[in-house]
């Protein structure tokens, strides 16, 4: 087995001719295009799905390649997974080959691999190049071609960095460097997921409300942070996609997702100090500012400052980048009870809302006090997963029909939406308890 740590991105026609020049910059080993087909494999129910499993034969020349990838990590467009990789005589599984360990328990290989057929396949031309950076080598992969599901299919142009040898920091900044090139981004679907969405019928997604955040019982509150981080990047990615695919409602979706960033910075401003976070926020003001500007493209998911900033974002989050900025004080409250953080949060939360809708007469007035209210319930999706659902959807939704009412200027009902959101019962216990 090995843990295979990459970055994907996804490349324009312009990027892919750039590419060879820009990796010239540095000492690099180059191999000649070669054609690659990968045919995966499924079972009808989408079991290896159900377990976060990619089986696949891969064919290059005459030789094949039984690869198994396991559940692993991936944030933004970096993954990092088990994988575990088998050289085959003749392009046909031998799932038997595979160590046991890494099936369930009492699974049938043999009833499993009976049910296993082709569900979809990627045919593309793969060039490498080999980079020494730093004290790392790089494994640079350009792949030109399509994925085809039945009659379905779609182009591929992707770049992927894999982590041959040395840091995974230095696949970052490497890739930071890369980014200046311009005409690339991260890639958060891999081929795989892009195939399942053809075998689908690649019905064309929907703009995806921010949940409420989820984490394990008896969580940390620096889990609690990490999975906030993670699930606005996710919030951003997710609606990337569909605004580059014509969507135009999630542009303002990918604005929520930024403004999460900016909640979960606030919230946990108590414990990680400012200089911890100073080059991404600023790289995410930037980013704010360009997005604010009149008929921005879904071209400018392709420029360095976008990509920047994402990995930028990634960086912080995979190397816990806060963590040479604490103290053994601060760290004790990171390790303390993310719901007890919770309880504290949301008192404030609250307390906050009351005051700032308690006497409201004029509908300016609500309308001045509606992006608080916004940031406020953002906040509060961060911090509630830990309670009763029911109970958090009725008090989220009181404020938000008032988000709503003054949204839509319904002034004859924006009074009554007040009056019932400060009603709401709390769903959270006293911060003193």
């Amino acid at each position: 087995m090995t843990i295979e740590i990459e970055l994907k991105f996804i490349t324009t026609p312009e990027g892919a001719e750039k590419l060879p020049a820009r990796l010239a910059a540095w000492p690099n080993q180059h191999s000649a295009p070669q054609k690659l087909t990968n045919i995966y494999f499924e079972t009808p129910d989408r079991q290896l799905r159900r377990w976060d499993m990619g089986l696949r034969i891969r064919g290059f020349g005459d030789s094949y390649e039984m690869t198994l990838k396991a559940a692993g990590q991936s944030v933004g467009g970096l993954h990092q997974r088990p994988e575990y990789n088998v050289p085959l005589e003749k392009p046909e599984l031998a799932i038997e080959r595979l160590p046991a360990e890494i099936w369930p328990q009492e699974v049938d290989l043999s009833s499993l691999q009976a049910q296993l057929q082709p569900l979809f396949s990627t045919h593309f031309m793969r060039e490498k190049w080999v980079v020494t950076y730093l004290s790392s080598e790089i494994e640079v992969a350009f792949d030109r071609g399509e994925v085809q599901a039945g009659e379905l299919s779609e182009p591929l142009h992707e770049v992927e960095l894999e982590l041959k040898k040395g840091e995974r920091a230095d696949l970052l900044a490497f890739a930071a460097e890369l980014a200046e090139m311009g005409e690339l981004r991260l890639g958060s679907l891999s081929k795989a997921a892009r195939g399942y969405a053809l075998v689908q019928g690649n019905v064309e997604a929907e703009p995806r409300p921010l949940p409420v955040l989820k984490t394990r019982p008896k969580a940390t509150v620096e889990e609690g942070m990490l999975a906030a981080f993670t699930l606005a990047l996710s919030q951003w990615q997710y609606h990337e996609e569909l605004w580059l695919r014509g969507n135009k409602a999630a542009l303002r979706k990918i604005h929520e997702a930024l403004e999460t960033l900016r909640q979960a910075f606030s919230l946990f401003g108590t414990l990680v100090p400012r200089k911890a976070s100073s080059d991404l926020r600023q790289k995410l003001t930037q980013l704010e500012e360009v997005l604010a500007e009149k008929k921005a493209q879904p071209s400018l998911c392709f420029t360095p400052l976008w990509l920047q900033t994402q990995l930028a974002l990634t960086d912080w989050i995979a190397s816990e980048g806060w963590r040479p900025f604490i103290d053994s004080k601060t760290d004790s409250k990171l390790q303390g009870s993310f719901k007890r953080f919770g309880d504290i949060m949301l008192g404030r939360v609250s307390a906050d809302l009351k005051e700032t809708f308690a006497h409201v007469r004029q509908f300016s007035e609500y309308q001045d006090k509606l992006t608080r209210l916004t940031r406020q319930l953002l906040a509060a999706r961060l911090l509630a997963g830990a309670y009763d659902e029911a109970a958090v959807e009725a008090w989220l939704s009181g404020w938000e029909q008032l988000a709503h009412a003054i949204k839509t200027q319904q002034e004859a009902w924006v009074d009554s939406c007040r009056q019932q959101a400060l009603k709401q019962p709390v769903f959270w216990k006293n911060s003193g308890a």
